[in-house]
C-alpha cells in the first residue's frame, strides 16, 4: 500500500509511552506522516520531543499551555497532509497495529469515514472500570438514537477518516468533548459512509495515569444534544 495515512498524536503528559508510540506508528509501512501536538506537558515529554527524533517522517508541534484534546488534535489536523488522517494517543491502551485493518475500508473505496470498536467483540479488552463501560454505553446509545446510527463505541480514540471528511468540520471544541462533536458532525452529514471494526484495547487505570472522569460524560452528553439541534 502507498504511504497515504497521516497519524495526529495528541500528547499531554506521556513521558514513559511517548517514543513507544511513535515507533509502534512509524512502524507501518503505509504511514506519511506522524504529527505530534504536545499539549503543554509539565512532566518531560517536551524535552524528549524537543531532542528529536531519527525518521523524517515525524514532525512535532508546541502549545505553549495545556489547551486540551480538541485543540491539539485542530493543531494536527490542520497539518495533515496524507489522504487518510488517523488519531492515535500517546499512552499505549490501542495498537497502531489495528491501523492496518481500519484503513482497507477506506482505501478500497467503501467507507470515508472507520470507527475502531472495543465493544463489538473478537479482540482482546482489559475487563476494569465498569461504570466507564456504562458510561460509553449511554452516551454511545445517546448517538445512536440522536443521530440515527448504530455506532457501537462513540468515545473511541481510533477514528479514521478521508481528509476531504475532515475539511468539511470545524473543530469548536478544546477538550475531550472534541469526540462527541466530531462524531456529531460526521453523523449529522449524511453523505459519510461510517463504519466500525474490532480493535484491542489495553485500557489504564487511574493509577497508571488515566485522565477522563464522569465529568467529561455529562460534557459529551451535552455535546450531543447541543450538535443535533444546531450547526
Amino acid at each position: 500500500m502507498e504511504k497515504i495515512l497521516s497519524v495526529v498524536i495528541p500528547v499531554y503528559n506521556e513521558r514513559s509511552t511517548i517514543l513507544r508510540i511513535i515507533e509502534k506508528v512509524c512502524a507501518l509501512d503505509f504511514v506519511k506522516e506522524v504529527i505530534v501536538v504536545d499539549d503543554g506537558s509539565t512532566d518531560g515529554t517536551r524535552e524528549l520531543l524537543k531532542a528529536g527524533m531519527g525518521d523524517g517522517r515525524i514532525r512535532v508541534f508546541f502549545h505553549d499551555k495545556n489547551r486540551g484534546k480538541g485543540a491539539a488534535l485542530r493543531t494536527g489536523f490542520a497539518q495533515a497532509t496524507g489522504e487518510v488522517v488517523a488519531v492515535q494517543d500517546a499512552d499505549l491502551e490501542y495498537d497502531p497495529r489495528e491501523f492496518t485493518e481500519m484503513i482497507k475500508p477506506i482505501a478500497e473505496g467503501a467507507a470515508d469515514v472507520v470507527y475502531g470498536s472495543r465493544l463489538t467483540g473478537g479482540k482482546p479488552q482489559r475487563a476494569h472500570l465498569f461504570w466507564h463501560r456504562v458510561g460509553n454505553g449511554f452516551l454511545t446509545f445517546v448517538t445512536d438514537l440522536l443521530y440515527n446510527t448504530t455506532l457501537s463505541d462513540m468515545e473511541t480514540c481510533y477514528k479514521m477518516f478521508r481528509k476531504e471528511v475532515l475539511e468539511t468540520i470545524r473543530i469548536d471544541s478544546d477538550s475531550f468533548s472534541v469526540e462527541p462533536e466530531l462524531t456529531a458532525k460526521i453523523c449529522k452529514n449524511k453523505r459519510w459512509r461510517i463504519y466500525e471494526l474490532p480493535i484491542s484495547y489495553y485500557g489504564r487505570s487511574y493509577a497508571e495515569g488515566k485522565k477522563i472522569s464522569w465529568r467529561h460524560g455529562l460534557a459529551a452528553l451535552w455535546t450531543l444534544l447541543k450538535y443535533r439541534f444546531s450547526d
